[in-house]
């Protein structure tokens, strides 16, 4: 008996000791300078740390000192690295992580140090670049909005248009005289169409962006007809995000179902974001 308890001490003994730790979620943000301070993921033996990316990784260039002698097991996923060490590390120990973005932003690679800590461990790191400033956020936000209803008209009569399956020798199609370009816009209208279905009309334009301009982008438009009254506007989409310097792109504007006689002459006028570079006003035909 006494030598089965000597036995059993001894295989207690032997098996890792775990402290109990509290867990925390935390964020930790990447240097952009070299002479930054590398942050810290605070890790424990029996405990799965999750190191979570703002962006995509590429796994095959994980590097992780103390594999496998320091480690139980490391996965990696598409924004997600998880390790577990198999025993605490000493206290001056430090294990150097590096992982490149799929991105190619800066910084490209993301370095942490894994660490020992005596009371706390991280049970989710949140690892992100230096905050973008409000400015680019901004401009981002726009970009995004811009792609999201460039889409939108991919599904509807404009996106016929974008396409180029929509044929302005086919029935119901109107030519829009070309005008002046407009000083106070800085744009060119180089001519286009007026489509008539069943459901919709369809004003076509081609617009071009003289040389010296700022972007610009469609925000609204007005169709007026030649008694005063207007006509609801369903759309105005482009076929780019925003109309550069120099660049031409094709400017659609849809409407409700028409009501009207086909071949009656609008007024049409586009208006963009900002409420100060509106096209020149256009006679035609839906």
């Amino acid at each position: 008996m006494l030598f089965l308890a000597l036995s059993v001490s001894a295989s207690a003994a032997a098996q890792p000791q775990f402290l109990v730790r509290e867990q925390q979620q935390r964020q930790v943000v990447l240097p952009s300078n070299p002479g930054e301070p590398v942050p810290e993921a605070r890790v424990a033996a029996g405990v799965a740390t999750y190191l979570r990316f703002d962006a995509p990784i590429d796994k095959a260039s994980l590097e992780l000192e103390g594999r496998p002698a320091r480690l139980r097991w490391v996965d990696v996923g598409e924004r997600l690295v998880a390790v577990e060490p198999s025993v605490d590390l000493g206290a001056e120990e430090k294990l150097v992580m590096r992982v490149r973005y799929k991105d190619g932003a800066s910084p490209a690679v993301a370095t942490l140090v894994l660490v020992s800590h005596p009371t706390l461990v991280d049970k989710e790191l949140e690892v992100v670049r230096r905050p973008r400033t409000v400015e680019a956020l901004e401009t981002a936000l726009a970009e995004k909005e811009a792609e999201l209803a460039a889409l939108r008209a991919l599904s509807g009569p404009a996106g016929l248009v974008f396409s180029g399956r929509l044929d302005p020798d086919g029935v119901q199609a109107q030519r829009i005289a070309k005008v002046p370009a407009s000083a106070r816009s800085g744009l060119r209208v180089a001519g286009g169409e007026g489509y008539r279905a069943r459901s919709w009309t369809l004003a076509v334009v081609r617009v071009r962006s003289l040389p010296g301009q700022k972007p610009w982008v469609p925000g609204g438009a007005r169709l007026t007809r030649a008694d005063g009254t207007t006509v609801k506007v369903r759309s105005v989409d482009m076929n780019k995000a925003q109309l550069a310097p120099g660049e031409e792109g094709l400017v659609t504007v849809e409407t409700e179902t028409p009501f009207w006689k086909a071949g009656e002459v609008f007024l049409l006028e586009v208006l963009d974001k900002s409420g100060v570079r509106p096209l020149p006003i256009l006679e035609v035909n839906l």
